[in-house]
Formats: structure tokens, C-alpha cells, sequence
């Protein structure tokens, strides 16, 4: 298996300590904090090591504070509730002995009832489309520096845009957007770990959506963005080695926060999940703050 991808599996692994407490590393992917994907990814493991043979369906969780990189996390679980049919676990993610994370996930036993769903997008698929690391190969030099180690920075997935990407130009665009996901690397048939993969990767992308119609330049360093919470559920079994697409929409943002949800459909249409995400998109004045950060300075 690609070693990245190997990395990944075991990030999401998790140490046992206690029964119901388990013990995660991080990576550095290039972002600020520790990504948010992975503790939404790493929670979710944790749950599922509380849970006999039941599945996810849906997981709401809200980031509280910033992830140290250069920190484990901590996850505890309550064990909230097992019916007849469904279980509920509470995780909370915890560093430096403060929660990073607060987390409540539903288990079912699978089951058949009464099933519809949208249709897919039609859009173009993933053949001849190009993967974001090449898109940025021809940007690189006009990309600030952090921007550019979170895009150059080995992933455990391929992403194809369907709509041309730019991380240069302010431009206002209709808020949504479609790209196709893949694991780097055939894995592993275990259906709970292609549900913790694509926890992690359902948070890539998706509150992005919100800053579309408002031509935003990143450029500026006067972008503030960070996600707030981030809900899941699961319809189908999923394959995370076959491409997904996934399909991104922002239906509304007010009061610096952004709203965004997404759809994963499997090549020949099937939904499989969704997902919604609300995030500070808060614009300031790099002058004026550099200004009031002077010796001297009136705050």
C-alpha cells in the first residue's frame, strides 16, 4: 500500500488506554492547526471501538479550539445508550487538558426499508481531469508560502476538480463546486475504516464553498476561516479506493459564518453520504491590524 496512505490508516487507528479512552497522534499537513477531518475522523474511531456490530449512520460534531500538531489527543467515549436497535456515543477530544472536540455519533443495525435519493450531478467524470497537486504545479510561484506547503504536501487521496481552480485571482463565483475523490491506493475490504476515511476527507473542501460568490483573495492575508462544526451521515456502504464525487453547494452566509453541504456519489449515481458544515469566514484589514500591533499602539 502507497506509505501515505498507510500513514493514514494507522493515524486513524488509535491506542487503546482504558476502555472507553484511546490515544491519537497528528500530522502536519500544512495547515494551521491540526486538520479537522482527522479529529472528526479520529472521534469517530474511537466511538466505533465502543460498538458491536452496529454501523454509523450519522455523526454532529463541533471543534471547540485549535489542534496542536505537536500534541497527542486524547478521545473519551460515553457509552449514552444501547437499545434494540441503536447505539449513541458521546467522544470528547481532549489536549493539553482542555476539549478540542465534542462529538455525539448513531449506530444501527443494518436493515432494509423504503429508499430514494437525488440524482447525481452531470458533471464530467474524473478521466482526463487534472489532480489538484498539478493544478498547483502551474500557480506555485504566485501562492503565498503556507498556502502552497498545504497544496504541494503529499495526500492519501487524488482530488479532480470539475470547475477550474485558481488561487490567485478575487474572482466572484456561483457557490458550488464538484470534485472527484479517490484513495491513492487500493485498501483494505473493511467497511468501517472507508467510513473513517471518508470522515476525514469530508472535511476538504466543503466550508471553501462558502467564500465563492464573494471573491475573496487569499493572497491578502486578511481571510479568516475555521471551521465550527461539521455533521455526517452515512446511506450506503462506501468504497473510498473508487472515485466519489463530491458534490459542494453554500445555500447561505451571514454573520461571518459560512454555511456549505456536500453529496457523495459513486460513479454510476448512487448517494452514499452527506454531509454540512458551518465555518468562520470572517474578512479584516491586514493594515489595520498590523497597525494596532505596533509598540505604542492604541488597542
Amino acid at each position: 500500500m502507497h506509505p501515505v496512505l498507510q500513514d493514514l490508516i494507522g493515524l486513524l487507528g488509535l491506542e487503546r488506554i482504558e476502555d472507553n479512552i484511546f490515544r491519537g497522534d497528528s500530522r502536519d499537513i500544512g495547515s494551521p492547526q491540526v486538520f479537522g477531518g482527522q479529529v472528526v475522523g479520529q472521534a469517530l474511531s474511537a466511538a466505533q471501538r465502543t460498538v458491536d456490530r452496529r454501523v454509523a449512520h450519522s455523526l454532529h460534531a463541533y471543534f471547540l479550539r485549535r489542534g496542536d500538531v505537536h500534541a497527542p489527543i486524547i478521545y473519551e467515549v460515553d457509552r449514552a445508550r444501547d437499545g434494540g436497535s441503536f447505539s449513541n456515543r458521546r467522544v470528547v477530544a481532549i489536549q493539553h487538558g482542555r476539549p478540542i472536540l465534542n462529538m455525539a455519533a448513531s449506530f444501527q443495525n443494518p436493515e432494509q426499508g423504503l429508499e430514494h435519493q437525488f440524482q447525481k450531478p452531470d458533471v464530467p467524470g474524473p478521466d482526463g481531469l487534472k489532480d489538484l497537486t498539478d493544478v498547483a504545479k502551474d500557480m506555485l510561484e504566485h501562492i503565498p508560502s503556507k498556502m502552497r506547503r498545504f497544496l504541494t504536501h503529499k495526500r492519501p487521496f487524488e482530488f479532480r476538480h470539475v470547475e477550474p481552480v485558481s488561487f490567485t485571482k478575487a474572482e466572484k463565483l456561483p457557490p458550488q463546486k464538484h470534485v472527484w475523490i479517490r484513495a491513492v491506493d487500493k485498501l483494505p475490504d473493511d467497511p468501517v475504516l472507508h467510513q473513517n476515511l471518508l470522515t476525514y476527507v469530508s472535511d476538504y473542501e466543503l466550508v471553501g464553498t462558502s467564500t465563492l460568490p464573494h471573491g475573496l483573495s487569499f493572497n491578502r492575508g486578511n481571510v479568516i476561516m475555521a471551521s465550527l462544526d461539521h455533521t455526517l451521515w452515512f446511506h450506503h456502504e462506501i468504497r473510498m479506493d473508487e472515485w466519489l464525487l463530491y458534490a459542494m453547494d453554500s445555500p447561505s452566509s451571514s454573520a461571518a459564518r459560512g454555511f456549505a453541504r456536500g453529496q457523495f456519489f459513486t460513479e454510476d449515481g448512487r448517494l452514499v453520504a452527506s454531509t454540512a458544515q458551518e465555518g468562520l469566514m470572517r474578512v479584516i484589514d491586514p493594515d489595520r491590524v498590523r497597525a494596532q500591533s505596533r509598540p505604542g499602539s492604541q488597542q
